[in-house]
């Protein structure tokens, strides 16, 4: 018997620098089961890392349809930049075709912080989310909708050959000690501020934890179980009124 729209389990995907982590979520972006992870195969290409996807879901429930997060530029579920990946390995890969062969369902592939911000806004204004991990991850919507996807982790913050990745991500964090990676992100806050002048800045991933100083009123840390609810918001169709959020404008063609 088939599910009806209200009873469509996904499978959500938030692809990591160090882990994979999955879960089953219900249309309204519930949790059905605790999000479970395993570790980033290296090197990471397609096929490790999709074998790897296999083995994290053998014994998972049930699921109709598969969301996942990608550290990278995706277009129309295509990677298009793997920074932390290799994207040597990972340049005009149809991720979302590969996996609905190897998982046997349709699956949708938009960055990670794309479904993040999907997971975690209100819906409300210009909302930012920003993810602190292996690298820096960014997404941008305005009422709820995606709004094209810029990759302001290679974008020069310090000089014209440091990126935001190379400033504040991990290997940044590992070198210059907490305490020097705080003042630097202090300085990115005042540049995401006056640069976005957003309504709310969701701050998320796994280095969100490390931040010591005090965040402005409309500043807010996120999980990781928050954000990879987004999952199901890629499969909302446009009549559907169980979440605040919309549909993304660059959500891939089904």
């Amino acid at each position: 018997m088939k599910n009806t729209p209200s009873q469509i389990k996904i499978l959500s995907i938030d692809i990591g620098g160090s882990h994979i982590k999955a879960t089953i979520l219900n249309k309204k972006g519930e949790l059905k089961m605790d999000y479970d992870k395993i570790v980033t195969p290296a090197p990471a290409s397609p096929e490790n890392l999709i074998k790897a996807i296999k083995t994290l879901v053998k014994n998972f429930p049930a699921y109709d349809k598969i969301s996942v997060g990608f550290p990278g530029y995706v277009k129309k579920g295509v990677i298009q930049t793997a920074p932390n990946l290799d994207t040597k390995l990972w340049a005009g890969v149809d991720l979302s075709k590969k996996l609905t062969e190897a998982l046997g369902k349709p699956t949708q592939v938009v960055n990670d912080a794309d479904m993040q911000g999907l997971g975690v806004v209100s819906g409300k204004g210009l909302e930012m989310v920003i993810t602190l991990g292996t690298g820096f991850g960014t997404a941008l919507l305005m009422d709820g909708h995606l709004l094209p996807h810029l990759e302001l982790a290679h974008h020069p913050v310090k000089d014209s050959k440091t990126t935001y990745d190379m400033y504040i991500g991990e290997k940044a964090l590992e070198k210059e000690g907490k305490e020097k990676w705080n003042k630097r992100m202090q300085k990115v806050f005042a540049i995401l501020k006056t640069v976005f002048n957003y309504d709310t800045l969701y701050i998320g991933g796994g280095n969100s934890d490390k931040l010591t100083f005090k965040l402005d009123k409309n500043m807010k840390i996120v999980t990781n179980a928050d954000g990879i609810k987004g999952g199901s918001r890629l499969w909302l169709t446009d009549g559907d009124e169980e979440s605040p959020v919309k549909k993304s404008i660059t959500t891939p063609t089904k």
